[in-house]
């Protein structure tokens, strides 16, 4: 489980949050990257907390509003890091509104499970995604990115509700396999479009003069490797990919 950084103490030295290099490209790409990262928080917050409405259960409600409550604490960590650099996190997400907003919106669910399948398959897609770009950031905002795509408990949970679903009722099994289907379609495409339309990120899968990237062979393994932990997700929810 990730542990969320402590406030400093009154006098203490203030780390620089500065990206490392100082280009101003790469700024500017990190930026995007903590944008989208916060605005995803903040959905999934408002997701979470709205699915939890659902729930066959009292503890199972209570489970679903504690994980909401993760994203959000998630969230503020992103949105103090952009105030560190000086950046308004209500411009650095601006961007990314639109786009997240139509992709919840094609792939709403319909079923307390489909929210389930939704919050670990789709959102887990994602954060597999953003962590392939961490790799290209300096080390202290890959550590950063890495602090909050943590899981702190979201797969155990929605993996035992949904076995547990399909120990109830076989015939669930179908219905959440297709829509998992669908929904990897679709995140994929999300996460293509995301990076095409935004220079800065694609600028961190890529590289520069000064800075390695990823060359077309292994942005081709990278969606691969996508691919295959989505696989992985589905089977352990015992499901068909």
């Amino acid at each position: 489980m990730g542990t969320l950084p402590r406030m400093s103490e009154p006098g203490a030295s203030q780390p620089d949050h500065r990206p490392a290099g100082g280009d101003p490209a790469y700024r500017a790409a990190v930026v995007d990257l903590l944008g989208a990262l916060a605005y995803g928080e903040l959905t999934a917050f408002s997701r979470l907390a709205a699915d939890a409405d659902l729930a066959p259960s009292l503890s199972a409600k209570a489970e679903l509003g504690r994980l909401a409550v993760n994203e959000f604490r998630h969230f503020e960590v992103l949105r103090a890091r952009l105030d560190a650099l000086s950046v308004d996190p209500d411009v650095a997400m601006e961007p990314f509104v639109v786009a997240l907003d139509a992709f919840h919106e094609r792939t709403a669910p319909q079923t307390w499970l489909e929210g389930l399948v939704k919050a670990y398959v789709g959102d887990g897609i994602a954060r597999d995604f953003y962590r392939e770009i961490s790799a290209y950031l300096d080390p202290g905002t890959h550590e950063l990115v890495t602090l909050v795509l943590a899981d702190e408990g979201h797969a155990e949970f929605v993996v035992r509700e949904v076995r547990q679903a399909i120990e109830d009722d076989p015939r669930v099994a179908g219905r959440l396999a297709l829509w998992g289907r669908r929904l990897v379609g679709e995140a994929l495409s999300q996460a293509q479009r995301v990076a095409a339309d935004r220079d800065g990120l694609t600028a961190l899968l890529v590289g520069g003069a000064d800075r390695p990237g990823a060359d077309l062979a292994e942005l081709v393994r990278m969606f691969g490797r996508l691919t295959e932990a989505h696989s992985e997700r589905m089977s352990l929810l015992g499901l068909s990919a």
